[in-house]
């Protein structure tokens, strides 16, 4: 059991690495390297034996009957559209605070994005915009709306009873982008199973990474689960030659899935060394800079630690000058991204907000009690000089 106060790491002094995946690979090596020598052993590099077995247990972790390995967490998002038969002429709600990934899946298929504001307290899709854009969308009349995806945004499950009912009030799907979020919950729900369809990320810094690319979908719908199977292999169904439909080449690589086997040993160990450590940040930062709410019953993955600040830049520099590491995510509101200048623009002042405020500050599990004080203390001694 990994503790909650200090990882079993030796930890040398100096810099405080925003992430640092190699502490975790020295822990781990001798079972990666096990499992990765079995693969090169067996030689089913494409959809071998360990991809199955790793989905069994993401889909018996989430709750839901199917979770299948796909290339990235992009990828996830693309193929569960095609997945949807989602494409020219629809409409996909989409926050406009996230990663670029989660709109450029949906111009993938063909598809127009309509960007929606997010809560200034969660950061996550603000259901009351969602309504406003539906209604826009709907009076419009030149696309169909098809699907929200609402992003569990740093970790923390959206409010997906409420974008729930919204949804099927208009007749929408529900496609999670759990990229952040795997290992997340909300009461007894876990994340993978709090929407029809869901897609994550195995990207090396998140909660659960691989040494790569990677990702899956989660979903407890077979004909889904259908589709996305021959989606990611082609378009075949099984090992033969004959396309069914048109799909990509979307598998999760073997090996990926062998080093995820291993990390998936020690997952719950490292949620419960993110939530010590996001607690420990929530004690020492309260009142001094602003925080990601998180509303009662929900338990973020904290695959980031973000906090907000009106002197974000000077902050951001001094604690470099400090040897504490951050990151901006994400500092251009998707609305404002050259890829999407053609998508239709609306008021999202929130998310332009976030997108000046936000600093992520140091977030994996093997911070040391005493790194986490140190950040602490370097921003408190920030907000005293202000």
């Amino acid at each position: 059991m990994v503790s909650q106060s200090r990882p079993a790491v030796a930890v040398a002094p100096g810099r405080v690495a925003f992430f640092d995946l190699q502490r975790q690979q020295r822990r781990m090596h001798d079972d990666v390297r096990a499992r990765i020598d079995a693969v090169l052993v067996h030689g089913q590099f494409i959809l071998g034996p360990e991809v199955e077995q790793l989905e069994q247990k993401l889909a018996a972790f989430a709750g839901v009957p199917h979770a299948i390995g796909v290339s990235s967490g992009r990828d996830a998002l693309m193929i569960g559209l095609m997945a949807l038969g989602i494409g020219p002429g629809d409409a996909v709600f989409v926050p406009a605070f996230t990663f670029a990934a989660t709109a450029g899946a949906v111009c993938s298929v063909n598809a127009t994005p309509v960007f929606v504001d997010v809560d200034p307290a969660t950061f996550n899709l603000d259901p009351a915009d969602l309504e406003r854009a539906i209604a826009e969308v709907e009076a419009a009349g030149e696309l169909k709306p098809r699907a929200v995806i609402p992003v569990d945004l740093y970790g923390l499950p959206a409010d997906y009873d409420a974008i729930g009912r919204i949804a099927a009030k208009h007749g929408l799907t529900v496609f999670s982008d759990a990229a952040q979020s795997f290992g997340g919950r909300s009461g007894n729900r876990r994340v993978g199973g709090m929407a029809p369809i869901s897609a994550t990320s195995f990207y090396p810094t998140k909660p659960l990474g691989c040494y790569g690319d990677g990702g899956a979908i989660l979903t407890d719908d077979d004909r889904i689960a259908e589709a996305v199977r021959t989606l990611r292999s082609h378009g075949r169904q099984g090992t033969g030659d004959v396309a069914v439909r048109n799909g990509i080449t979307g598998r999760l690589d073997t090996i990926q899935a062998a080093i995820l086997l291993a990390k998936f040993e020690i997952f719950e160990e490292e949620l419960a060394r993110r939530e010590a450590i996001a607690r420990r940040y929530d004690a020492g930062l309260s009142g001094v800079v602003g925080l990601q709410a998180r509303p009662e019953g929900m338990v973020s993955a904290s695959a980031l630690y973000t906090i907000t600040s009106d002197r974000r830049d000077a902050l951001k520099a001094a604690l470099d000058a400090e040897g504490i590491g951050t990151a901006l995510f994400y500092r251009v509101a998707l609305h404002h991204h050259p890829a999407f200048a053609e998508v239709g623009k609306r008021p999202l002042p929130v998310s332009e907000r976030l997108a000046e405020t936000v600093l992520s500050i140091p977030m994996n599990p093997d911070l040391t009690d005493e790194e986490v004080d140190r950040v602490i203390a370097a921003i408190r001694r920030f907000a005293e000089m202000a």
